[in-house]
């Protein structure tokens, strides 16, 4: 068993989520940053979709029962094991009744903590995960619950793992639509000519945005339709949001543009405050 110490100002459990229920109204959530959780828990043999902890800045603490293998990546947080230093994208031993405590992260917003063997949470529709939107799966953590440590299958096979830091101005590749012509003809242009700025009212459903509006030549409502992880969805405030991981399967606001899937992991790792660019894909 893991006891949840401290949860720091947000933390959920995640996998991979709930793909394959978007018609049914079921949002797919699981981690926001994929690309960084997957790498946690291959490098302590788990299986992809093992179920892990997404800390949202950090902060946070956990006490394990048992000796057990951790790896920790994402945004990079100041790691300790008790009270021991370690580094990140690597595999780490934690003795029985030892306290492991994440710091403000340096850069970025989301750090996952994975243990070999993945969290025994039990699962709905299939997943682990912590949904915000439609509060499907296990609440957010809070001081004094402990998860179940489920049993390992695979090895541990490497020591470390070498991952580039986060770009402090990441640069986000853009496709247009599918509502794209509901806006003035040099919207791309409009929308990639200056940064944008993070706003503190974004979370796993959205990042909001503040910037250069964008403007739409199509008045009217638009019929609720499906939306995807990465669209760029445009209120009436002419104000960008990207869709996250907890996104509803579908809106009423015209889509202008949808990220690249590869670079989805950067825009989970969006810190408020934070700038951002976008620029045409291909």
């Amino acid at each position: 068993m893991i006891e949840v110490v401290r949860p720091g100002p947000l933390a959920t459990v995640q996998d991979l989520g709930r793909p394959g229920h978007a018609h049914l109204g079921v949002p797919r959530s699981g981690a926001a940053d994929e690309r960084s959780f997957r790498l946690a828990n291959r490098l302590l043999g788990n299986a992809d979709d093992a179920a892990a902890v997404e800390l949202t800045l950090g902060g946070a603490a956990f006490r394990f029962d048992r000796a057990a293998w951790i790896a920790v990546t994402g945004a990079p947080a100041p790691l300790t094991i008790g009270g021991r230093a370690y580094g990140a994208n690597a595999p780490c031993p934690v003795p029985a009744g030892g306290l492991v405590e994440l710091g403000l992260p340096s850069g970025g917003l989301r750090t996952y903590l994975a243990v070999r063997g993945g969290l025994d949470i039990e699962p709905v529709l299939g997943s682990r995960s912590t949904d915000l939107l439609s509060g499907l799966g296990p609440g957010p953590l809070a001081a004094g619950d402990r998860l179940p440590v489920g049993r390992s299958r695979g090895d541990i096979t490497v020591d470390v793992a070498p991952v580039g830091p986060l770009p402090a101005e990441p640069v986000l590749r853009i496709l247009p639509g599918p509502r794209d012509d509901w806006f003035t003809p040099d919207v791309i242009a409009v929308l990639c000519a200056q940064p944008y700025e993070v706003t503190a009212d974004s979370n796993r459903v959205g990042v909001r945005l503040d910037g250069a509006k964008l403007l739409r030549t199509r008045e009217g409502e638009l019929g609720s339709e499906g939306m995807v992880t990465g669209a760029l969805q445009v209120p009436p405030s002419g104000l960008p949001i990207i869709f996250l991981a907890d996104h509803p399967t579908t809106g009423g606001y015209p889509v202008v543009a949808v990220l690249a899937a590869s670079d989805v992991p950067l825009a989970a790792q969006l810190r408020p405050g934070g700038r951002v660019r976008f620029r045409p894909a291909g």
